[in-house]
């Protein structure tokens, strides 16, 4: 039996060369599972390209019409989801989905929340006196009910038929016939003198029964856009401190300063600087114009997020597949449990010993997230006959993943931090839960942790709950690395065990 062929990547499906797509500017998206990148409208509105350029103003044409019609609160609710609700692009293979690319897309309680709030946060779209241009995000800035992903499938939606060309023009140049042809696509462009939307039909690549979407990789960020609102949630007093309107500047430090005591925690800071946007919304203004200001920034920090997101989610994940699972004995070999334990054993090696634990960490600081490491173990399940999920909820509560090949060969993955505050309790008692809602005996657990203060209480606990030693607990180091050279530095934060 010949080794069997593994693909995860665009650029495996369709048997181009990834340096083909790296030429044309796209990212070479995985087909396995959604990658955590998103467009980011203020890289359209600050870019040098024309098109670009031109994409955010048709952003802010759209928007100014919601605004418009927004006034009238009497809209019936097919207008409503004709103008306002949009479903998720999945085909672009970018976002935050839990399991493969399929999203929640912008829901009826988006669209009533546009609704309401259009005409009271945009007044002044189009027409702005502080900042050099109108942004979408604004709209993220005033609540934490629209967040990125919000955004991130909104912009998508708006610049659909860029996306649709750009792709279709790679597709006709690069591949043949067999792997593309035309399809018919609604919701490209929008008539307004008819106040429709209006469909089209394009050549795109095709995999089983829909459609794949490339994305330019100077539009996507990684994290947060541009302009979101936690960073103006935690610089608030730096920004109003520098508005040069003197009087809004005082009314709004003595607001903001009345809400606190001398020994307000973090969490009350914030809420603090919520409340003081809310009653002077004119701050956003001047925060968007120190975010315009430092545009170049924008660009830089986001290059660099693709760029590391290439390394992690596609070439490090390439590498390890192709050098440890390509091949039939690998697949053909064992159960469910011990699949699922390899391909862990496998992922641990590569954040240990090969520069994956780099995934976790930004301007030098460890950003605990599971999420990522769910990602990167998704991944590696490729070429496989077993049914991989994630999330899977059997009415006690979501499962990271469960690894099945039918009703009686199943086993569940439990991706844990270990500075977790209840990961004693979920040791004890959530897992079990599981196997016993999923009819299976079979479960790992695999803890991520990145220092020795948090790998010295993983053990404790294992201890205390006599786990210690057993293969179906893995333990992953996150902890930074550093060269051989300052190995026994304490400055360096790095230790072995």
């Amino acid at each position: 039996m010949g080794t069997r062929a593994v693909k995860i990547y665009f650029s495996d499906f369709f048997e181009v060369q990834p340096e083909v797509l790296d030429d044309y500017g796209a990212f070479n998206i995985s087909l396995i599972n959604d990658l955590p990148l998103f467009i980011d409208p203020f890289l359209l509105f600050d870019s040098e390209k024309l098109e670009y350029k031109a994409l955010h103003a048709e952003i802010v044409r759209y928007v100014k019409f919601l605004r418009d019609v927004s006034i009238d609160d009497t809209i019936n609710s097919g207008l409503l989801d004709g103008w306002f609700r949009f479903p998720e692009v999945s085909q672009n293979w970018l976002g935050f989905s839990k399991t493969g690319n399929k999203g929640s897309g912008l829901g009826r309680d988006f669209a009533e929340k546009l609704h309401r709030n259009l005409h009271r946060v945009f007044k002044d779209f189009g027409n702005e006196s502080i900042s050099r241009g109108s942004h979408l995000e604004k709209l993220c800035l005033m609540a934490d009910g629209v967040g990125r992903d919000h955004l991130s499938d909104f912009t998508t939606n708006l610049i659909k038929c860029y996306l649709l060309d750009y792709t279709q023009t790679f597709a006709k140049a690069n591949l043949p016939s067999c792997l593309r042809r035309p399809i018919a696509i609604d919701k490209v462009s929008f008539d307004y003198v008819s106040r429709r939307w209006k469909g089209a039909r394009y050549e795109l690549p095709i995999l089983g029964s829909d459609f794949i979407l490339l994305t330019p990789k100077d539009m996507l960020t990684k994290d947060e856009a541009w302009i979101n609102r936690p960073d103006l949630l935690d610089n608030f007093q730096e920004i109003y401190q520098a508005m040069p309107n003197e009087q809004l500047r005082a009314q709004v430090n003595e607001y903001f300063l009345r809400s606190l005591s001398e020994d307000s925690l973090k969490e009350e800071i914030r809420e603090a600087a919520a409340d003081a946007i809310e009653k002077f919304p004119e701050v956003l203004d001047y925060y968007v114009k120190q975010k315009e200001d430092s545009g170049a920034e924008a660009h830089k920090i986001s290059d660099l997020k693709v760029r590391q997101t290439q390394v992690q989610f596609v070439d490090q994940i390439r590498t390890m597949v192709e050098g440890n699972l390509a091949g039939t004995e690998f697949y053909e070999l064992g159960d469910s449990f011990d699949e699922s334990l390899r391909r862990l054993h496998f992922l641990k090696s590569v954040i240990e010993n090969g520069d994956g634990y780099r995934i976790f960490y930004q301007d030098g600081k460890p950003i605990q997230r599971e999420a990522d490491l769910q990602i990167m173990y998704r991944l590696t399940w490729c070429a496989t006959s077993y049914d991989v999920n994630r999330e899977v909820n059997n009415g006690r509560g979501p499962v990271d993943f469960k690894i099945s090949k039918g009703n009686r060969d199943k086993t569940l993955v439990e991706f844990k931090l270990a500075s977790n505050s209840k990961l004693k309790k979920n040791l004890k008692h959530q897992v079990k839960v599981y196997e016993v809602a999923n009819g299976t005996a079979k479960s790992i657990k695999a803890i991520l942790y990145f220092s020795h203060v948090e790998y010295e209480r993983v053990q404790t606990i294992l201890t205390e709950l006599g786990l210690n030693g057993r293969k179906d607990v893995v333990l992953i180091d996150a902890a930074a690395k550093i060269s051989a050279s300052n190995v026994g530095d304490p400055e360096q934060g790095c230790f072995d065990l």
